[in-house]
């Protein structure tokens, strides 16, 4: 499995977009590497850009982009509303698959020190990738800013970890390190004081606000009996915020920093934020995403907001992640487009056109009566069988719907729920079967004309067939596992769709027979035989006990249409 890591990059340009694509096309250079997302912004003179890739390769990508920033950005002329130090203000590197935080804050370390040693650019480890818990913080570091560089770097506890204790005028310093996934998002706020919306980032994040006397604004600042300042902490763990106004807009933000996002949900900073404008007399009209966001945390949203009115949260993924656009106004200031926003959608994005999940009816219809032996059986057995889950998983919505139900709403939105999960199983088998057959197809052409190349060819044939042999096997499991849930909802669910559980039944037996047929065919060109004996008595069983579901679901069916 590939290591894969993100990188974050924030330049200190969001106006000239000739500089802005030159730092891109720089990073686009390094083969392997792919730029997810280019967010530049006019009011912070920021741009945000957003790299995924194995490490070597995104920490290469990284430094061509930071040394581009170096040549084209001088920051002894930058002004913009975003807190910064330097042309590449802050550079971190995120663990995104098969790789500890700890081998990633290896590889921001190598990133920094290349940065330091070639580009003469001062830098400053952050987060995990800092051994120094005085300098871990961003903000600690960040401190005083482009400005107060000329000073704090000749600081003995503020000598940067890479590069010259000498203030580079042009470039300034720059913080790379290795952190969490970081949600990086705006509040917007029917007002244009900034001072009301730092009251309100004070009320949420973390830090929360300085215990003062007398006046909470003005009134002195209180101190414990060690002269230390008393702070009177926020609502929200892991949550950083200040209020900025933001003239393009003609508003106020609550711009938030969401450090670990499963501990504090997008969801409760927009509601917490929410709440806090709210006792002060203000309102949350909506809200921004800076960069990419993580599927889960859009879908953890749509659930959050359906179970709050009372609805089913056993939806599409693409429903929920509608309702979390429209709940959290995440479209009030431009148009949201998942696809663009959701980092596993952008990392699937080109081979969306290839599956045949993303064809119409008819296209998928006419692929398969066409003389090209795939898509075939196991494909349609795997697509049969999404849809008879799929209307198992109707009833359970329609039955978290329906009047004088209210208080069965859980039950049927938990069932709806793992329906809609069996349903997106096996809708990805539809095309891994088709990947699987094309598999066998590929290793039945390699050479075979030496004694090596003929066992090379054969082994890759090997493995394909059982890749073969497991991708429908995975189908019947799948398949005959949703038949609990279409039983469920043919004894308890709505009665007037008591038919369409029925019909899902049928469908969900003919996925499971359908997929047997391919087990069996693969298995024949198998040579390991105590493999294939094995896996032909565990589909064998799952035959026999899905004829038997089948048979109980369409008695309880037929009992109820009489």
């Amino acid at each position: 499995m590939k290591q894969l890591i993100e990188c974050v990059p924030n330049f200190s340009e969001g106006n000239d977009l000739n500089i802005i694509n030159q730092i891109a096309d720089a990073i686009r250079s390094v083969e392997g590497v792919k730029l997810l997302n280019v967010d530049p912004g006019k009011a912070t003179n920021r741009t945000v850009m957003t790299l995924v890739g194995e490490p070597s390769q995104v920490v290469e990508a990284a430094f061509q982009g930071i040394k581009k920033a170096a040549e084209l950005i001088d920051m002894s002329k930058h002004k913009g509303e975003h807190p910064r130090m330097g042309a590449t203000d802050v550079c971190p590197l995120i663990p995104v698959a098969n790789i500890t935080m700890e081998e990633t804050a290896e590889f921001a370390k190598k990133l920094g020190k290349r940065v330091g040693h070639e580009l003469g650019i001062p830098v400053y480890l952050y987060e995990a990738a800092q051994s120094n818990p005085a300098r871990k913080n961003l903000a600690v570091i960040r401190h005083g800013e482009y400005e107060g560089l000329t000073k704090k770097i000749l600081d003995p506890a503020w000598k940067p970890d890479y590069g010259d204790t000498k203030f580079n005028v042009k470039s300034g310093a720059s913080v790379i390190g290795a952190r969490d996934f970081l949600i990086a998002y705006n509040v917007n706020l029917n007002t244009k004081s900034v001072r009301r919306a730092n009251s309100v980032a004070f009320d949420i994040r973390e830090a929360g606000r300085m215990k003062r006397k007398g006046d909470p604004v003005t009134g002195p600042i209180e101190k414990d009996e060690n002269g230390n300042e008393i702070r009177i902490p926020g609502k929200l763990k892991g949550v950083k915020a200040i209020g900025w106004y933001i003239e393009e807009y003609g508003i106020a933000q609550v711009s938030i920093n969401i450090t670990n996002f499963r501990e504090t949900p997008l969801h409760i900073v927009f509601d917490e934020t929410s709440k806090s404008a709210q006792e002060r007399g203000i309102r949350a009209t909506g809200s921004e995403l800076v960069g990419l966001i993580p599927l889960s945390a859009m879908t953890d949203a749509g659930k959050y907001f359906l179970k709050k009115q009372g609805l089913s949260v056993g939806v599409s993924e693409a429903e929920l992640i509608h309702i979390a656009v429209k709940s959290m106004g995440l479209d009030e200031l431009s148009p949201f487009h998942p696809e663009e926003r959701i980092i596993e959608y952008q990392l699937k994005k080109d081979t969306m056109n290839n599956k045949l999940t993303s064809i119409t009816l008819t296209a998928f219809a006419d692929e398969t009566a066409s003389e090209s032996p795939a898509p075939g059986g196991g494909s349609i057995s795997a697509y049969i069988g999404a849809l008879g889950i799929s209307l198992g998983t109707m009833v359970a919505n329609l039955s978290a719907g329906k009047r004088g139900w209210e208080d069965k709403v859980e039950q049927f939105s938990s069932w709806a729920e793992k329906g809609q999960h069996y349903k997106d199983i096996l809708l990805s088998l539809v095309d891994e079967d088709t990947n699987a057959f094309n598999k066998i197809m590929e290793a039945f052409g390699l050479p075979k004309g030496t004694d090596d190349e003929k066992k090379a060819r054969k082994a890759a044939i090997q493995s394909a067939t059982k890749h073969a042999i497991e991708i429908p096997f995975k189908v019947m499991e799948t398949s005959f596992a949703s038949m609990a849930i279409i039983k469920e909802m043919a004894e308890h669910g709505n009665p007037n769709s008591v038919s369409d559980a029925g019909v899902g039944a049928l469908c969900a037996r003919s996925a499971v027979m359908g997929a047997f047929l391919n087990v069996k065919i693969n298995a024949s060109g198998l040579d390991d035989k105590t493999y294939v004996n094995d896996i032909l008595d565990k589909a064998f069983a799952i035959e026999q006990k899905t004829k038997s579901m089948e048979e109980e679901i369409l008695k309880i069916v037929e009992s109820k249409i009489k």
